[in-house]
């Protein structure tokens, strides 16, 4: 693929970037390099090897789920701002 400074105009205003005058024969080279670097990595024969979903194995980060400590209703309720006989209060949020 060719990379010539209307490419990196292109490239630069679609991700709202400032490119330099000055600075335009950099990033044509870096483009190219980056360019070069994915062609290679297209070269590679990959037709024996699995997808991937994951580089590593995947593995349960979850805890198990265990009971510690437990306070009682009227404790819980005692510090609620509406409640009413064993259940919570809040403000209606869908109305019908």
């Amino acid at each position: 693929m060719h990379v010539d400074k209307a490419l990196v105009e292109k490239l630069a205003h679609l991700s709202r970037l400032n490119v330099d005058e000055a600075d335009m024969p950099e990033f044509i080279s870096d483009l190219e390099n980056m360019i070069d670097f994915v062609q290679q990595l297209q070269e590679v024969d990959t037709t024996h090897v699995a997808p991937l979903m994951y580089v590593g194995q995947p593995m349960n980060v979850f805890r198990e789920d265990k009971v510690n400590h437990q306070i009682p209703k009227n404790e819980a309720l005692q510090n609620a701002p509406l409640h009413s006989n064993d259940f919570f209060e809040v403000p209606t949020v869908i109305k019908k």
